[in-house]
């Protein structure tokens, strides 16, 4: 397989978990876009463009407020567009476990144009918001759910204090 193909497709499977990960646009930087082009497994790609992005502030517009606003949309839609397990927030990022009750990129445009439309007014901003792709693995067994709940669930502990600002991790399960 060609791992320098840009986009890899979407697996989209009715009744399944799905751990989702989306970027706000001005994160993808230089150093994404060349670990994009590397020849690497994707799981790997895309653990070294989360971890260089827990500590990037390039495109960190999540945080206060508009934390809280995203939060508030993300459950919102909880029970019209998927079922929410769980969901980190990142300063630049957002990780998502749920179970779509449409199509994986329907509820994503929904996910995405929705909270940029939301986000931009608050900002005083026009344009993108989100970059224009997204990474999505299908869950696959119990185990493989638990590894991604604690995933979510631990990620914003990379954060210091002065940058954690709640709610960070929302879990409709704890």
């Amino acid at each position: 397989m060609n791992m320098k193909q840009k986009y890899l497709p979407h697996k989209d499977l009715p009744d399944h978990y799905q751990f989702i990960i989306f970027r706000t646009h001005d994160s993808i930087d230089k150093f994404v876009k060349k670990l994009t082009q590397q020849n690497m497994p994707n799981k790997k790609q895309q653990m070294a463009i989360d971890n260089y992005l827990d500590k990037s502030t390039n495109g960190a517009y999540l945080n206060g407020e508009i934390l809280e606003l995203l939060s508030d949309y993300l459950k919102m839609k909880n029970g019209v567009s998927y079922e929410l397990y769980c969901f980190s927030i990142m300063p630049n990022h957002v990780h998502l476990l749920i179970k779509p009750l449409q199509k994986l990129a329907t509820v994503m445009q929904q996910i995405k144009g929705g909270s940029a439309k939301i986000i931009n007014e608050k900002l005083g901003r026009s344009g993108k918001f989100w970059a224009r792709d997204y990474y999505d693995k299908l869950i696959r067994d119990e185990k493989h759910f638990d590894v991604v709940y604690h995933y979510i669930k631990n990620n914003p502990t990379v954060l210091n204090e002065a940058k954690a600002s709640s709610p960070r991790f929302y879990s409709i399960h704890d």
